[in-house]
């Protein structure tokens, strides 16, 4: 693509974007230049989305990655690259799992697969106070959330919600297995209704943990079960769904 010109973002859904594309966003007419009709209530202006690989420009959107643009229209609409990225970056909002490496003062060191490590105080539990500590030690594992995360900024998580609960997160149990897979996989896990998922869970009974940051956390009855799945789960990365049912039928057989 030539430097300074930019093209249709609806043409290149579906297509490979490389960074420093220029998306071109449909444009709409001005609302103040159209005649306003009697008995006719204006429509609520919706907000385009900008999700991972873009970022917003003069000009439309930039590609900062490189990948398949994804677009859905759903909720005023969003645009998207799918990469197959294993950097994490973090991003606000973002549920990741974190291993304590360090204490300083009343913050947690976590490392979060970034470029830096994130901080997490002792009062970013449910129920903790001053003298109610929770018993953390170097080495576990932490899901949580992130509620500062930008360039400037080193990254802060927490393990309570808006109102003060846990709402699933804070100190992972001690056994189980730890493995990590790419940011992709890890989206197609979370997706609403993840055949992948819905597959395992009618394979074995197990725990799972997802974090954004590419980490997964699974436990199962025994050691030989909790082992298959996490093989499965690597193999998804690079099989299609036809390869996938084969397996699944192969390990329910036996």
């Amino acid at each position: 693509m030539a430097e300074g010109r930019g093209v249709s973002a609806e043409g290149c859904v579906g297509q490979v974007v490389l960074p420093g594309d220029v998306l071109c966003l449909p444009t709409h007419p001005d609302e103040d230049g159209e005649r306003l009709r009697l008995g006719a209530s204006p429509a609520p202006p919706t907000r385009l989305l900008c999700g991972p690989g873009l970022r917003r420009c003069d000009a439309g959107l930039l590609v900062t990655k490189c990948g398949l643009l994804r677009h859905r229209q759903a909720g005023g609409g969003a645009y998207w690259v799918d990469s197959q990225q294993k950097r994490y970056v973090p991003i606000k909002g973002d549920h990741a799992i974190g291993i304590v490496t360090g204490k300083a003062g009343d913050v947690f060191k976590l490392d979060v697969g970034g470029s830096e490590q994130a901080s997490l105080s002792y009062l970013a539990f449910e129920g903790a106070t001053k003298r109610n500590r929770p018993n953390v030690q170097v080495g576990d594992l932490i899901y949580g959330q992130f509620v500062v995360a930008n360039k400037d900024m080193e990254p802060e998580m927490v393990c309570i919600d808006s109102s003060g609960r846990s709402s699933g997160m804070g100190i992972i149990g001690q056994d189980g297995f730890l493995f990590k897979v790419s940011l992709g996989l890890i989206r197609k896990l979370l997706a609403p209704k993840s055949e992948i998922i819905q597959e395992l869970s009618q394979l074995y009974p197990f725990e799972m943990v997802l974090g954004m940051n590419g980490r997964i956390w699974v436990k199962a009855r025994t050691v030989q079960q909790t082992l298959i799945i996490v093989n499965i789960l690597e193999a998804c990365e690079y099989m299609t769904a036809e390869q996938r049912k084969q397996a699944f039928a192969k390990l329910s057989g036996n």
